[in-house]
């Protein structure tokens, strides 16, 4: 037995060959259909596959057993495999552009995806949507035209204030974070997995329709990357600033509160939040603005140095509070930390 000829059984009057002779190929990247869902007994079986890699490879070749002998049958295979395989041409109209949604799997990326759309752990609500909530109730008297979203991550916090706010640009030193607020907004969706102990993992999806409201103001919003202490021209007049659990991950922060101060316009707000966890391999020594012993020996906070460098242009609008959040490591292992959120409004 062998493939044969690809005219020597005729099936009907110019078809030959519709099965029984080799594997079909096919241009279609693999892909789950809609509704599609990890089944535990296969938890690697199709997922793997989802990579943009892998083409649908048809069955009912003659050398084909079990499923695989089914005309129905539907496999992903790398396209460098072209044992007893074949193509079938069809002419027809031009075809639509498939686009693969991949399962996002670096580490921190899928962290923060999960951070940020995922699960809430130990009943501590959901962090960016928090903090948003917070902006837009205590800048109720400040225009809603433009915000700026400063390390946004994967986005979620953009979202929420695309509810109020006109326009939204949203920023993050990582391009891969960019990526994923980036997918839902022109796909709808969002695969990723996250770690559950050793090579384990669990696949898990996000679709904009499930978040509200999300579908309707999604392009309201600019995802970008862009480096804090060295924004473009182009990011300024803005009614809020919102820079989440950023100004202890930079390397300059004093230089990004000297910028950030004239592209915030009078009256507007800049709201920060950070746990401030200062160390020297993000930021230098003689970089943090506080989080040290002054030069009367006194301690000197981080909220002190944000309240000299911000002045005399800001001032302190509200006691500052705490934000706790949770971040999600493996299926046992979590981060549990309060963040400081504070709020600065432009009197000058």
């Amino acid at each position: 037995m062998s493939p044969c000829p690809i005219n020597k059984n005729e099936f009907a009057q110019g078809f030959f060959d519709i099965i029984g002779n080799v594997w079909q190929w096919t241009e279609t990247a693999i892909d789950g259909y809609e509704g599609f869902a990890v089944h535990p007994i296969y938890d690697d079986f199709s997922t793997p596959t989802f990579d943009g890699k892998h083409n649908v490879f048809k069955g009912g070749c003659w050398i084909s057993t079990g499923n695989y002998a089914l005309k129905d049958s539907r496999y992903a295979f790398r396209r460098h495999f072209f044992q007893y395989s074949g193509l079938r041409y069809v002419e027809a109209p031009e075809l639509p552009t498939t686009e693969v949604n991949m399962y996002e799997t670096d580490d921190i990326v899928a962290q923060y995806i999960e951070f940020h759309y995922g699960e809430e752990y130990f009943n501590v609500p959901n962090f960016p949507v928090a903090c948003a909530k917070i902006c837009i109730e205590n800048t109720k008297q400040a225009r809603r035209e433009r915000a700026l979203d400063l390390g946004c991550a994967t986005g979620r916090a953009s979202f929420e204030l695309a509810k109020t706010y006109d326009h939204v640009d949203a920023i993050d030193f990582s391009a891969r974070l960019i990526q994923a607020p980036s997918a839902l907004q022109q796909k709808g969706t969002q695969r990723y997995t996250i770690h559950d102990e050793g090579e384990l993992v669990s696949y898990k999806e996000i679709n904009l329709d499930d978040f509200d409201g999300y579908t309707h103001i999604k392009d309201k919003i600019d995802f970008m990357q862009g480096d804090a202490c060295n924004l473009s021209s182009k990011y300024t007049d803005y009614d809020l600033v919102f820079a989440g659990n950023l100004i202890d991950r930079l390397y300059d922060p004093k230089k990004f509160i000297t910028s950030i101060k004239d592209r915030i316009r009078s009256g507007g707000y800049l709201i920060l939040t950070s746990p401030y966890t200062w160390l020297e391999e993000f930021t230098e020594r003689n970089n943090w603005l506080g989080g040290f012993k002054a030069n009367t020996g006194e301690n000197y906070t981080t909220l002190d140095g944000l309240g000299d460098a911000l002045a005399p242009e800001f001032e302190l609008a509200s006691q500052p509070v705490d934000i706790p959040f949770v971040i999600r490591e493996t299926k046992r292992k979590y981060q549990h930390t309060l963040a400081e959120l504070s709020i600065w409004k432009k009197v000058s």
